[in-house]
Parts: structure tokens; C-alpha cells; sequence
């Protein structure tokens, strides 16, 4: 068994994004990190373009006695059953421990098997309070307030007593070590399944995180996320105005995600994609032609202003010319 993979649950709506996904791993896979797809049975000839030596494509049928066929906690079967291939991926014996990635993912520069690992057993825990997303008042109303819900819910099921709520988004290493003994330890007892557990709060990296932090199956050892997100339009336009580029992130970052959940009907979007694109994306026409409006506006009155001071005060030293002045008196006569 491999001791780390990546492990990337998709479908056939995600296709585009894969291509670029593993065109982006094509050139950063440096240390030539076996890849697992995992897609529904029926799609597999749409999957077979990316299978090689390092890339296994897999049935999700596979994992099937853990699957189902009807919506969860809010969601539908797709959404809950690729948290639950995550949680259950484990059991398949490919790998012991995987990154799991999501078909948005792009990488952005090279990346090692030491970016994930601890050592050669034991993979880096990703965790964060994520404080600047608490403070952004879009993401506060729309997602924050249910999510923190949810995770205290799964928190308070563990018996986590930390007083933090650390954890991470996704794009998380989960340990078979950790997995098994989460499921022996946490979900057999109490009669559940993987599908209970995301019923209840459909995170499957907080049911990860959470459990390590409570069982310490592993040692825990902390790193900030290396996978850059954008949750929401806003927070991709403020780096796209601030002129921040591919290169500035990758100095912090492995890898983004300009989230499909917001971006899919703008078709497949990159960080890299140039302003006026995520501009025309983002902002709708009326903001556009405001926005125009007003610029011209400035460049009129505001920034050319220094000219017509400078020809106000050339009139006013004309003035002073006997002539001029005179023909001016006469006219105003």
C-alpha cells in the first residue's frame, strides 16, 4: 500500500475542470504522486482520457454499501455521496494516507510529497479558525452562521473540549489510521454509517479533523492550509484588483480553487484569468456601465482639473495685458 496519494472525487459535469486539474498536475507533479479518480460507473469511459501509470480511475460503485440514493441534510445524492467516498476511500487499500482534491483545484507550482507529509507515516494536520472569513460579511451571512452550527454540532458529538473551533475547509490529508479508528471507535458503536454522520453535518473534514483532535490516533502536527480557496466572487475580485498574480500566491500556496459553487455559470474560471474577464464575470452590465461612467467622469473633471486651472490662470495674467483687457471690456460693453 502507498503511503500518500491524491484522491480526486468527480463526475462528468466537472470534466473541463479535471482537464485542467491534471494538466496542472502533469507539470507540478514532481515527485510522481499516484493519483485515484473516482467517478460514477457510468461515466468511467468519460475518465479513461486521464488513466496511466500514475493515474487510477475507480468506480464509485466500489464504495457503494456506504452510498445513497437520496438527498441529505439539505443536499443532494452526488454532493453527500463525494464526502462520503472521502471518508470511506480508506477502506479501498490503495493508499494510506490522501489529499483529497476537488475538480476545481488548480496547483501552481511544483509540489512534494513533503508539502503533505510530516514524515514518511504521518501526514500534516491542516487547521485554522479561519478569522478572516468570520469578518467577511457576505461569507457571515451566507455560509458562516450554519456551518459554525454544524461544526459545533460535530465537535460537541466527538467531545472535542478545545474551546477553538479548529479545523479546515477541504482540500484536507486524511489518515487511514485516523479513519479507521473513527469508524471502530466513533460510528460502529453508535449503529451509524458514514452516510449518519454527514446527515448530521454534512463536513467531512471537520468529522476528520475533530476525531484526530479527540482520539490523537496520530500525532498532531499543524500547518496553516496550502491550498488557496475562493469561497465566494468577491474575495477572487479583490486579489484580481489588487493586482495580485499567480506567482504572489504560489509564494503561500500549492494550489487554488476559484469555487465552482459560484463560478460554474461563468463557465471554468482561473485565478489567472485577466481583470477585465473576472470583471465581466462578477459585475453585472448596470455596475459595468456605472462604473464606466463614473471613470470618465474623473478623468474628465477630476484629472484633467490641473489643465483648466492652468487656462483659468492664463486668462487671468492675460487680463492683465492693457489690450486684451480692453478689447474684453468692450465686448462685455
Amino acid at each position: 500500500m502507498a503511503e500518500f496519494g491524491i484522491l480526486i472525487k468527480s463526475f462528468a459535469k466537472d470534466l473541463d475542470y479535471l482537464r485542467r486539474l491534471m494538466d496542472s498536475v502533469e507539470r507540478h507533479n514532481v515527485d510522481h504522486v499516484a493519483i485515484y479518480i473516482v467517478a460514477p460507473e457510468a461515466e468511467i469511459p468519460l475518465f479513461t482520457e486521464f488513466s496511466s501509470s500514475l493515474v487510477t480511475v475507480i468506480a464509485e460503485e466500489q464504495f457503494g454499501s456506504h452510498l445513497t440514493n437520496a438527498p441529505a441534510a439539505g443536499f443532494a445524492p452526488g454532493y453527500i455521496n463525494q464526502e462520503i467516498v472521502k471518508l470511506c476511500f480508506w477502506e479501498s487499500g490503495f493508499v494510506q494516507n490522501y489529499l483529497c482534491l476537488d475538480s476545481d483545484a488548480e496547483f501552481i507550482r511544483d509540489f512534494h510529497v513533503t508539502d503533505f507529509m510530516f514524515d514518511s507515516e504521518t501526514p500534516y494536520t491542516f487547521l485554522s479558525e479561519d478569522s478572516e472569513l468570520l469578518v467577511e460579511p457576505e461569507y457571515y451571512a451566507n455560509s458562516w452562521q450554519y456551518r459554525a452550527v454544524k461544526l459545533n454540532e460535530i465537535k460537541s458529538a466527538i467531545g472535542v473540549t478545545d474551546r477553538r473551533l479548529l479545523t479546515v475547509h477541504g482540500h484536507a490529508v486524511f489518515s487511514g489510521k485516523v479513519l479507521r479508528s473513527f469508524k471502530e471507535n466513533f460510528l460502529d458503536p453508535r449503529g451509524w454509517d458514514y452516510l449518519d454522520a454527514v446527515s448530521m453535518a454534512p463536513y467531512e473534514p471537520t468529522w476528520y479533523s475533530m476525531w484526530l483532535q479527540h482520539d490523537h490516533t496520530i500525532p498532531i502536527h499543524a500547518r496553516e492550509p496550502i491550498i488557496k480557496t475562493f469561497h465566494n466572487a468577491t474575495q477572487h475580485l479583490e486579489y484580481v484588483l489588487r493586482g495580485v498574480t499567480m506567482d504572489d500566491v504560489a509564494r503561500g500556496y500549492v494550489a487554488v480553487v476559484v469555487n465552482s459553487n459560484y463560478s460554474r455559470g461563468d463557465g471554468v474560471l482561473s485565478f489567472n484569468d485577466t481583470p477585465h474577464k473576472a470583471l465581466a464575470s462578477y459585475v453585472s452590465s448596470h455596475e459595468l456601465i456605472k462604473a464606466m461612467l463614473f471613470r470618465s467622469y474623473q478623468y474628465i473633471i477630476v484629472e484633467r482639473g490641473p489643465l483648466r486651472r492652468a487656462r483659468v490662470l492664463a486668462g487671468k495674467a492675460a487680463l492683465r495685458i492693457p489690450g486684451i483687457r480692453n478689447l474684453v471690456e468692450v465686448g462685455a460693453k
